[in-house]
């Protein structure tokens, strides 16, 4: 619809950069971001794949469990090789072989060998003369590598099932906000960028997916392993297992400070990326305008600064979170040296032995791999839960009045008769724009809407489409009230042409066809040859099969406005909407569609919306509109011999028009 009867009448429709088509775009304030609550709800989302997710958490149990007992088989096969060289080397001091370990311990505390006697006394399997058991050690390595391989199995089937589950959950957030779009007002979608829009619904959802992918099943996977191997310390050595916890506190102290300063970075990161698509959407979409006036510049002027405001919290966030992997490493090597030293101690104290203490080391590497994973995944956490509330904050949107229940239908066949009713209604509250406008459409008239930008002319559409609801009175069409019938029945009897075409990537023939299910080859042609657009459609190289865009690069301006007229033609609905269709044909096509039009409205409401009013002289009724009322109606020759309000608009247009030729 016209742009320059909507802007002014909607001061919640400005942004950043002003008023007028641009003004729109603005982002909505961003908000301190709520992380459980968000995050709680991110977590319902997953509630329809409870049975994978039960699948995944049996999976990870096992693979867990399988790698956290291979330390201490590993410790085992330690042990065997460790008192296998101890058997050897008594024998070659000159111990008889066979001599029993206790007869050769208590040699060793005679001798005033009291350590080395302790540490003798740890082990289980020595025999004295006898080397490596390679037998024994053969079977404990083969059931190592058989618990890794589980260990791998079950983790690459939850992986898979993680996959799974993150990709239905991020298809059913773009269905809710594919069908969330289709509920919400159009005040929604005119007072927020569409570059936000589209940011929420591709790279926030796309962020969410990411963030769960990297972070759910590593975090049952983390958390299992901290209890189990947790379990295992203590399993091993309690005394040994409360040393390594002294790091604990330290490190979640360290993982909060952390994510509370990254985590506002990450609410503006998300927000200032919604604020730069907007602008390259902005900017492509006109590219053409702002080439012509020059504008380059300030286009560039407004990207940097939105651009620098996007590099500035990305790199606040990524930095602040990204000091938390060298932070937990840090404290992971500082509990590493102090299991290191105790564990050496106790082996030489005899209380346990170097496998272990070679267990207990690398579980304590396990231990802290977990938590400093754990506190690594805030940053994607924070990052997904970010996006997650914009994706919410859209679907929790306040929608359009749901349809009546029951609702009215409308006697077939439709005859066209529309009326407003006492219609007031303002964009906000504090603005007055239509109070109490009163108008009777009959059945086949012409109806043309003229006055300056900003009297209402595209509002009345609106709210005839609604669009918008009516504050106050009402609409009626065959004398059903509008608000009594669902939006689809009423939309099924409007066809509509635009001043500002929309095509959508497909062919010509789909192009025409759109608003009629089912059209043949031969229906699109008819609608084709009645509105002209077969002339130049014959001289594609595929005709009806040339494939184009909104961007239309293969047609004219021109061309692309002959091509909806053609849609609105196949429609063939009872009430016509024609918002200054002829707008961008030359004056030999004006004439061409006009003449078709004239043969379209017979026996069809239709409303004109015109700035041209040469093009509207044969309307039935002539509507003056300023200030949201209707100060004049009547026929073009009525009015002008009125020389009231439409004879000033047509005497300044053909005058200026006069004035510029002398």
């Amino acid at each position: 619809m016209s742009t320059q009867d909507k802007a002014p009448a909607r001061p919640a429709a400005r942004g950043p950069m002003g008023h007028g088509p641009m003004g729109g775009m603005g982002m909505p304030a961003a908000k301190s971001m709520d992380f459980k609550g968000s995050g709680m709800r991110l977590l319902r989302t997953l509630a329809p794949e409870r049975v994978r997710l039960s699948a995944i958490a049996v999976l990870s149990v096992i693979s867990v469990s399988a790698a956290v007992v291979a330390p201490k088989l590993i410790g085992n096969a330690t042990n065997v090789i460790f008192e296998g060289v101890v058997g050897a080397m008594l024998g070659a001091r000159g111990v008889p072989a066979g001599t029993p370990v206790a007869q050769v311990i208590a040699g060793l505390r005679a001798q005033g060998q009291g350590s080395v006697a302790d540490m003798l006394a740890a082990m289980n399997n020595v025999v004295v003369g006898k080397g490596i058991d390679f037998h024994r050690l053969g079977s404990v390595l083969l059931v190592v590598v058989a618990v890794y391989a589980a260990s791998f199995l079950a983790g690459w089937f939850a992986g898979r099932l993680t996959a799974t589950v993150v990709q239905n959950t991020a298809r059913t957030l773009r269905n809710d906000v594919e069908a969330k779009l289709s509920r919400l007002p159009l005040r929604y979608v005119d007072g927020n960028s569409r570059g936000d829009l589209l940011s929420r619904v591709t790279n926030d959802i796309d962020n969410i997916a990411q963030s769960m992918q990297q972070t759910l099943s590593q975090l049952i996977t983390s958390v299992l392993t901290v209890v189990g191997v947790l379990a295992m310390m203590f399993w091993i050595s309690p005394v040994l297992a409360l040393v390594a916890l002294v790091t604990v506190p330290l490190s979640a102290v360290v993982a909060m400070m952390i994510g509370k300063r990254s985590q506002p970075e990450f609410v503006r990161q998300w927000k200032h990326t919604g604020e730069v698509n907007g602008h390259i959407e902005e900017m492509f979409t006109g590219h053409a305008l702002v080439t012509v006036f020059n504008r380059q510049a300030d286009a560039q002027r407004v990207f940097d600064e939105r651009n620098e405001a996007m590099y500035d919290a990305s790199f606040k966030a990524m930095f602040i979170s990204g000091v938390m992997q060298p932070a937990m490493g840090f404290i992971a090597n500082l509990n590493y040296l102090i299991v290191a030293v105790f564990g050496g101690l106790k082996v030489a104290s005899g209380t346990m032995t170097l496998g272990d203490v070679q267990a207990f080391i690398q579980y304590s590497r396990q231990f802290t791999q977990p938590i400093t994973q754990i506190a690594s995944m805030a940053n994607l956490l924070q990052s997904g839960v970010a996006s997650a509330e914009r994706v919410f904050e859209l679907l929790d949107a306040e929608e359009q009045g749901a349809d009546p229940e029951p609702a009215a239908a409308l006697v077939t066949p439709v005859r066209g008769r529309v009326a407003f009713e006492d219609v007031s209604f303002r964009y906000e509250a504090e603005t007055p724009l239509i109070d109490d406008l009163d108008l009777v459409a009959e059945p086949g008239q012409t109806i043309a809407i003229v006055g300056p930008t900003g009297a209402g002319k595209t509002t009345l559409v609106n709210l005839l489409m609604r669009f918008y609801e009516v504050d106050s009175g009402s609409i009626t069409l065959d004398g059903v009230d509008t608000r009594s019938l669902t939006r689809d029945d009423l939309r099924s009897q409007i066809g509509m042409v635009l001043q500002d075409t929309w095509l959508y990537s497909g062919t010509i023939a789909d192009n025409i066809a759109y608003g009629v299910d089912g059209a043949t080859r031969e229906q699109v042609v008819e609608a084709a040859k009645a509105t002209h657009v077969d002339r130049f459609v014959r001289t594609l190289p595929d005709g009806y099969d040339t494939v184009i865009d909104d961007e239309g690069g293969t047609v004219s301006a021109g061309e692309k406005q002959l091509l909806t007229i053609a849609r609105a033609f196949l429609a063939d609905r009872a009430i016509l909407v024609l918002d200054e269709a002829t707008s961008s044909v030359d004056t030999r096509t004006e004439v061409l569609v006009q003449n078709a039009m004239n043969a379209l409205r017979k026996g069809r409401t239709s409303f004109v919306i015109a700035h041209r009013l040469s093009t509207i002289r044969d309307a039935d009724v002539i509507l003056v509109m300023e200030h949201g009322q209707i100060v004049e109606q009547g026929s073009h020759e009525d009015l002008l011999a009125a020389d009231g309000a439409y004879s000033r608009l047509y005497q300044s247009q053909f005058a200026a028009a006069a004035a510029e030729v002398d």
